[in-house]
């Protein structure tokens, strides 16, 4: 039965630093390839939305992809799919996209905006370090508990 305590939040504890990796990832990708990347000319092939949530009471929440095409300086052809880009952008609007010669499928349609990467991923980071923080509290109160328990056992 203590096993219990210590197992979930160990996985919350995994899941919070796996998030917290995932983030700080991304957003350094993004902004590399804003200050060392190339550009290119991208056509929109395709815009779509999916949804998740909605069960029971839950909210839904709804997210915008938009499915690019474009051309590398040393003519590869790549297309990608980014979600959560501008909602004016519909089929057939052409777009600045920002690659990496090397990783030309990790390209992004977003504008360059540093600071606004930066607010992002420092709110992400911080709620999942409240999120890992929880899950140590609660087994250090679990671990303590249980220590208390065995010494009233007879």
């Amino acid at each position: 039965m203590e096993a219990f305590f210590y197992i979930i939040p160990g996985i919350f504890l995994i899941v919070g630093v796996l998030g917290v990796v995932k983030t700080l990832g991304r957003s350094s990708e993004i902004s590399r390839t804003w200050r060392h990347g190339r550009t290119a000319e991208a056509r929109c092939l395709r815009s779509y939305t999916t949804t998740s949530g909605g069960a029971g009471d839950t909210a839904v929440t709804t997210t915008l992809h938009h499915v690019y095409e474009f051309t590398t300086a040393e003519g590869r052809t790549v297309r990608i799919d980014e979600r959560s880009g501008r909602s004016t952008v519909v089929e057939g609007d052409f777009v600045t996209v920002y690659y990496l010669p090397e990783h030309p499928e990790k390209a992004t349609a977003q504008a360059p905006a540093q600071g606004r990467l930066a607010v992002g991923a420092g709110c992400t980071v911080a709620f999942f370090v409240v999120f890992i923080v929880f899950a140590l509290v609660f087994m250090g109160a679990a671990h303590f508990f249980f220590s208390e328990a065995d010494s009233f056992a007879p």
